[in-house]
C-alpha cells in the first residue's frame, strides 16, 4: 500500500497549498477517472488546480473557497504487473486497510467513522468516512478508493467539521446519491 502512502502525502500537500483559492472558477465540471469508468460532476464554485506530479501519481484539487471544502482526485499507475479487476474485493479490502493505517499514522486524531461498498457500472469503490484535523482545523472526510487495470484511484472530499450538511451534499454529488 506504499502507493496509497504516496497519495496520502499528495493529499496532505494539496491541503496546505494556498494558491488554489486564487484559481479562477471553471464552468460546470465533469470529473472522469479510471479511463472514464467513474465520473461525477461538481458545481461551478469548485476551482480546479492541477497537483504536482509525484512518481506516477497525478491529480487535481477542486476547491470551493466559500464553503472551504476540497475534493482531491488522484490516480497512481501501478508498475508491479498486477492487474486490478474493476470490482476486486481483495484489492479494495487491502486498499481500505492500508489507507486507514496510513492516515492513522499521519494524522494523530484520525478516526474512521464508517465504511461503505459502492458499485458503479461494475466498478467497485470503497467509501471511508472519517474525521481528523487537517489544514489547521477539524474536518469531515469521505475518501473513495478504487482501481482498474494498473490504475489506483483515491478521491477525497474534505469539509469543515461544522458543515455536516454541506459535506453530505458533496458526497451525494460524487456518489450520485448512492
Amino acid at each position: 500500500m506504499a502507493t496509497f502512502t504516496k497519495t496520502a502525502v499528495l493529499l496532505a500537500l494539496a491541503l496546505t497549498a494556498g494558491s488554489v483559492f486564487a484559481a479562477t472558477k471553471p464552468a460546470t465540471q465533469t470529473i472522469s477517472t479510471l479511463g472514464g469508468k467513474f465520473t461525477f460532476k461538481l458545481p461551478k464554485a469548485y476551482a480546479a488546480d492541477t497537483l504536482p506530479v509525484t512518481d506516477d501519481t497525478q491529480g487535481t484539487m477542486y476547491a470551493n473557497p466559500t464553503t472551504k471544502s476540497v475534493v482531491i482526485v488522484a490516480e497512481t499507475v501501478r508498475k508491479d504487473g498486477v492487474t486490478i479487476q474493476d470490482n476486486d474485493a481483495q484489492f479494495l479490502d487491502g486498499a481500505v486497510a492500508g489507507f486507514v493505517k496510513d492516515q492513522s499514522a499521519a494524522l494523530p486524531d484520525f478516526k474512521k467513522q464508517n465504511e461503505k461498498k459502492l458499485t458503479f457500472k461494475g466498478l467497485g469503490l470503497r467509501q471511508v468516512d472519517s474525521t481528523a484535523t487537517q489544514g489547521g482545523g477539524k474536518t469531515l472526510n469521505s475518501t473513495f478508493l478504487g482501481g482498474s487495470g494498473n490504475h489506483l484511484l483515491v478521491i477525497q472530499a474534505i469539509s469543515r467539521a461544522d458543515d455536516a450538511k454541506g459535506h453530505a451534499e458533496l458526497v451525494r454529488q460524487i456518489t450520485g446519491g448512492k
